[in-house]
């Protein structure tokens, strides 16, 4: 019974999970700070609708990973057969369910919170199962769509107050996960420079575009500057090496690097439109999320 919990945990990607509560965090700050709200105040009247939106975009972000694993069993059966599912761990149908419960379970939180974050958590729900059963298989499609999952999931948490402004931050996360989706593609086999040369003007794009948004909304930048440094070291340090030393073992690292610095991309947010007490607090997700990739796959 230990070994199968162990399964389903697996299946979930705990290691990923602080990354989608860091969106939501994300979110609520920078449209709190567009509302002209303040944020210890608001935390303190609706910790219970913060609580809801955080724990259905884990939810959410679960399933969606679950249902990865479950389109990709026959493929998984000959690239990696350790897997819960191709292993025989966890039957497919049990992985069906698990994966349905969690959907269910984010979708009735988000609704729980606003009517807006309910359809945003629909729409997400759709974009999730789309990539997982059939974008992924295209070289733009695919990272174009998980891309819009995480634009998504950071709208998902600015629909705290039942209404949308700035919605356009919403594009960073999707360049961002286009970027290390592309890096992904030579997970399996190397070989992958030319992605990997891409996913680095992209990078450099996101670290641009939430400097010239936080420094257009609220000239925040003194704040900004170490958590975005911390963030370009973390994403290029893996990518560099993995171009110098194309490996299937490189890569996935900088795939893992990217994965787990967007907890330290939605500090930045943080940073940038709260303060810098709120942004440590959420870059404290970040060892959680790398105990866990220590215990668990990222990828």
């Amino acid at each position: 019974m230990k070994e199968k919990l162990l399964g389903f945990a697996r299946l979930a990607r705990p290691a990923n999970l602080p990354t989608a509560a860091a969106d939501i965090l994300a979110g609520i700050a920078i449209m709190l700070y567009l509302q002209n709200i303040d944020v210890l105040t608001f935390l303190g009247e609706q910790v219970g609708d913060v609580l809801s939106l955080v724990f259905s975009s884990v939810a959410l972000y679960a399933g969606g990973v679950v249902f990865n694993d479950v389109f990709d069993a026959e493929l998984d059966a000959v690239e990696r057969p350790e897997r819960a599912i191709p292993s025989g761990l966890i039957p497919k149908r049990e992985a069906i369910y698990f994966g349905t419960i969690l959907m269910l379970i984010g979708i009735t939180l988000a609704f729980k919170c606003t009517l807006l974050s309910g359809l945003i958590s629909v729409v997400l729900t759709i974009a999730i199962l789309t990539y997982d059963g059939y974008f992924k298989q295209f070289g733009f499609a695919g990272p174009l769509n998980m891309g819009i999952c995480r634009g998504l999931n950071l709208l998902l948490g600015m629909s705290i107050l039942g209404s949308l402004t700035n919605w356009y931050i919403s594009l960073v996360p999707v360049v961002y996960i286009f970027a290390i989706t592309l890096i992904s593609r030579g997970e399996v086999h190397g070989d992958n420079k030319k992605h990997i040369v891409w996913a680095g003007i992209l990078y450099a794009i996101v670290v641009l575009s939430i400097a010239l948004i936080v420094m257009q909304q609220k000239d925040n930048l003194l704040v900004l500057l170490p958590f975005l440094l911390l963030f370009g070291f973390l994403i290029y340090s893996p990518l560099i090496k993995a171009y110098k030393e194309n490996s299937p073992k490189n890569i996935k690292k900088a795939v893992m690097g990217g994965v787990l610095s967007l907890v330290v991309m939605n500090a930045c947010w943080v940073a940038g439109f709260s303060n810098w007490y709120l942004a440590l607090a959420v870059l404290l997700l970040l060892p959680l999320s790398m105990l866990l990739s220590k215990l668990f796959a990222v990828t």
